[in-house]
């Protein structure tokens, strides 16, 4: 059954059980996300709070357009951290965590799509319509168009298209990066996401006449 959407949203304490300890980093002190990980496997639940709020969201985005589903998104998005939580004892940070959280999401999907052999999004993806402070209703109207143009163009691409461009733009990660997580050579990530951008840009572009 599909995870409900108060769920996905919950604190990172309802993933896990024990008392969080005390984490006090020295004022100005941004701990890297290897080092939170490695304090949460000596047992600082509060360090892997701390990496929870730094990429629930860009991980349930990432979700979210690459599935394009919501409810498999949200159950991707649980399934991701509780394999992070299970990671914990023998994590070794031999990458950033960020290449290790989305190699883990990506093969997350993998998974989901081999089991789903008929893997189909549906529902679309949200877009954010709100305008801009001071913008007129002509440039709100085109700004929105071009938004939607983007969305339904981005729900078209083929899945490693689409796969590459968002661990690029959501998880800001390199390509050498992106070729880690999703087992490719970095010329293949690098044109999948010349590719993806080409049809992006082509989508937004593009005149509603048309």
């Amino acid at each position: 059954m599909a995870a409900s959407a108060e769920s996905v949203v919950r604190p990172a304490e309802a993933l896990f059980t024990g008392k969080a300890l005390a984490y006090a980093p020295a004022m100005g002190h941004r701990p890297d996300d290897s080092a939170l990980m490695l304090r949460y496997q000596d047992g600082d639940m509060a360090a892997f709070e701390t990496l929870y709020r730094r990429h629930n969201d860009p991980l349930y985005r990432y979700l979210l357009r690459l599935c394009r589903n919501r409810d498999t998104a949200e159950d991707l998005f649980q399934d991701v951290w509780g394999k992070i939580v299970k990671a914990r004892t023998s994590y070794r940070p031999t990458a950033k965590f960020t290449t290790f959280l989305y190699r883990v999401a990506h093969n997350c999907f993998i998974d989901h799509v081999r089991r789903n052999k008929r893997h189909v999004g549906g529902g679309g993806l949200d877009v954010d319509l709100q305008p801009h402070p001071g913008e007129s209703l002509e440039t709100t109207t085109e700004r929105s168009k071009a938004r939607q143009r983007l969305a339904t163009a981005l729900l078209a691409l083929p899945d490693e298209q689409r796969d590459v461009f968002l661990l690029h733009e959501e998880a800001s990660l390199s390509l050498d990066e992106i070729a880690s997580v999703t087992g490719c050579n970095r010329e293949t990530a690098k044109s999948r996401l010349r590719y993806a951008r080409k049809k992006l840009l082509a989508a937004i572009d593009e005149s509603p006449e048309r």
